[in-house]
């Protein structure tokens, strides 16, 4: 698809005068000739102001044959023998996805030793575990990687590909998806399956202002990448139901310019995302020594700390103990918000939630719209009240 110039009855004059209507430069005149250089944004105002001189054209693409396509592949991403999280938190939805269209589920499995691993995505909800086992494939390099998943692919042709939106899943997918010659959806919030296969991508766009729901009817496979705590795990099947595939692994998929030398251990750190009760600060706080007032309530109740966007930007607290799009999701038993306004951008992170209290002194404030229970207040005067009341309750006990 692209523009496309008619030069029949082009006069030079016609030609400085259509190339004067881009905004952006992009059309060039030598004469009676037009040209469309690198400057061009694709907005078609020339299309709609050239009187018919310059014209779009679709190139249309062969339908893809959507029934050669089948199941539910979820990436399973491995440390230390064993599954993360967020990979049985895709099993689990693919699982939901995959039988609203009577498709299998696959879970792929990329490392050294994994007989613990695959059999553990078979306990959670994949039917297949297909296992690409090397001792070289030990380390997670994303090249070797890439070219693991993209031989399953070619191979299996699953309808859908599920990556955990970690670090390594975050460089990894889009690799994959470029190789595929398909889009890729990232950080999303919700998944739906039609009937016809198509996976509606739902994740927040335009700085959050909506809810974008992305299809990909001519693409396949389909990919994207999910957030940790988005999604719930099915329990541990302790019936051991499937099948583990282990794939030959060739020399050309370990192929790599990448040589790991060593690796070494972090130290462990404090993950607001496994955290069952949280207290969360925002803007209501006017400097950062009150946080101390949020602190001794999240050790009262055997919280963690968290925040949102402005107090992370500020330096107030970590940019790790952000919760929001651009922090982490969480979904504790129990969490406390206090002075945060709610908007989408924090709301999507934590609204799975299974029991929200929100302090606010705006009643308008839209986190009121997603909390369980909301106090209207100044949180300098009702937290007090509440850490007061607890260790009255203590006392009593």
């Amino acid at each position: 698809m692209g523009l496309k110039i008619e030069t029949k009855n082009l006069t030079p004059a016609l030609a400085a005068e259509i190339a004067a209507i881009c905004p952006f430069g992009a059309i060039e005149a030598d004469g009676a000739k037009l040209s469309i250089n690198a400057a061009c944004k694709n907005c078609k105002l020339c299309v709609k102001k050239s009187n018919g001189v310059i014209t779009w054209e679709d190139e249309e693409k062969p339908a893809v044959d959507k029934s050669k396509f089948v199941g539910v592949a979820v990436f399973g991403e491995v440390r230390y023998g064993k599954l993360l999280p967020v990979t049985l938190e895709l099993l689990g939805k693919a699982r939901e996805l995959a039988d609203q269209i009577a498709h299998p589920v696959y879970a792929v499995l990329i490392g050294e030793n994994l007989k613990g691993a695959a059999e553990d995505a078979l306990r959670h909800g994949a039917d297949k575990a297909y296992c690409y086992d090397h001792e070289q494939l030990k380390y997670r390099t994303v090249v070797p990687f890439t070219a693991c998943i993209k031989d399953f692919i070619d191979t299996v042709k699953p309808s859908s590909v599920l990556f955990g939106a970690t670090n390594f899943g975050r460089s990894l997918a889009p690799r994959v998806a470029a190789r595929c010659g398909a889009g890729l959806t990232a950080d999303c919030t919700m998944l739906e399956m039609k009937e016809n296969t198509d996976l509606v991508q739902i994740r927040p766009a335009f700085g959050g202002n909506i809810m974008a729901r992305i299809v990909s009817p001519q693409a396949r496979p389909q990919f994207c990448t999910v957030r940790y705590k988005t999604f719930d795990a099915l329990p541990r099947s302790e019936e051991l139901t499937g099948e583990v595939v282990n794939v030959t692994v060739t020399d050309a998929m370990l192929q790599s310019g990448t040589e790991v030398l060593s690796v070494a251990e972090k130290p462990k750190e404090v993950d607001i995302s496994d955290a069952d009760v949280i207290v969360a600060c925002g803007r209501g706080f006017q400097k950062k020594e009150d946080l101390a007032l949020a602190q001794e309530l999240a050790d009262l109740i055997g919280a963690q700390v968290a925040c949102s966007r402005p107090l992370a930007e500020s330096g107030w607290m970590d940019a790790k103990h952000q919760i929001g799009l651009s922090g982490r999701t969480v979904k504790p038993k129990l969490i406390i918000t206090l002075g945060i306004s709610g908007t989408v951008q924090f709301t999507a992170g934590m609204k799975a939630s299974d029991f929200i209290v929100a302090i606010n002194a705006d009643p308008d404030a839209s986190i009121f719209e997603v909390a369980h229970v909301g106090v209207v207040g100044d949180l300098y005067e009702v937290v007090p009240k509440l850490i007061e009341k607890i260790k009255e309750g203590r006392e009593n006990v």
